[in-house]
């Protein structure tokens, strides 16, 4: 077990707080002003993890925290000789299954090559063939229209393997998909070179929370910030306004810029994934070594 000092962990404690705080703070001033945002909101309403749980740092499993009774307030932790640690009883069958099941797909995952070939139609999928009212953020022009939208998904083949991407196509794109991706299929075709899949690392990350370390749910989430930003700059909207500069994907400069900065980030999430992947065989092995 490592034992971190009072000082130590509140240190971290703290860093974690004012890291975060550079998206939860907006979002909440956002929210009170009844402002939506096309590109942020997303990571907080898609997602299911709340702005005051990705504030809450926590040091993972076999980790004493000196002098840390004020923890005890926290489901899974107790008081240990040295100090106040989460307990392997805090593992429900339920959460073993669900650090089983991410420890499958994450692993799977990565034995797979990149595909970097969908530049980014998913988004363009999601609007095809719809009326004005009709689309996710209506507030915001469509670059080229709604005809010009539907030309170029019209104009180019769709290759989603994101089950959670591909659901939300509308009926008619659907079967312009190479593929018809379903939840049963997910460990099957999930690819490190999707930016779906790579923004989902948060995701996994924190429905392990509490036994994940803070730092690695904010590592996630930091990553799933700037890949957002390339999915929505690569999506038909326009968002400009914000800052938000297109990647038009419609023209070749636009798909060998968008492809550029997939392959950079599905590297990025490499090391991302391997850390999470570590994480639930260390999280495995703590609940119950002699079964690991």
């Amino acid at each position: 077990m490592l034992v971190l000092s009072k000082q130590e962990w509140r240190e971290r404690r703290t860093a974690h707080r004012e890291r975060v705080a550079q998206w939860t703070e907006p979002h909440r001033r956002r929210q009170h002003q009844h402002r939506a945002h096309p590109v942020l909101d997303f990571l907080f309403t898609y997602y299911s993890f709340r702005p005051a749980r990705l504030e809450r740092w926590q040091p993972g499993v076999g980790v004493v925290l000196e002098n840390g009774q004020e923890f005890l307030s926290r489901k899974g932790f107790t008081e240990v000789p040295g100090g106040v640690a989460l307990e392997p009883a805090a593992l429900t069958d339920k959460r073993r299954d669900s650090a089983e099941f991410i420890l499958g797909l994450l692993s799977a995952t990565a034995s797979r090559p990149a595909r970097l070939g969908c530049f980014g139609l998913h988004e363009w999928a999601m609007v095809y063939r719809t009326e004005p009212g009709d689309v996710r953020h209506s507030g915001w022009p469509l670059r080229l229209g709604h005809d010009g939208t539907d030309e170029v998904v019209e104009s180019m083949p769709i290759s989603c393997t994101h089950h959670d991407a591909f659901r939300f196509f509308t009926p008619q794109a659907r079967p312009l998909n190479e593929l018809q991706p379903s939840r049963a299929d997910q460990v099957r075709l999930e690819q490190p070179g999707c930016l779906h899949a790579n923004m989902d690392l948060f995701k996994w990350a924190y429905k392990l929370d509490p036994f994940v370390p803070g730092e690695l749910i904010a590592d996630c989430f930091e990553l799933a910030v700037r890949v957002r930003e390339l999915d929505m700059c690569a999506s038909p909207y326009d968002l400009s306004e914000l800052g938000y500069e297109p990647v038009p994907i419609e023209t070749p400069q636009g798909r060998a810029d968008y492809v550029r900065r997939q392959r950079e980030f599905a590297e990025e999430a490499a090391g991302l994934r391997q850390r999470l992947i570590d994480t639930c065989r260390d999280i495995l092995a703590w609940a119950a070594p002699s079964s690991v």
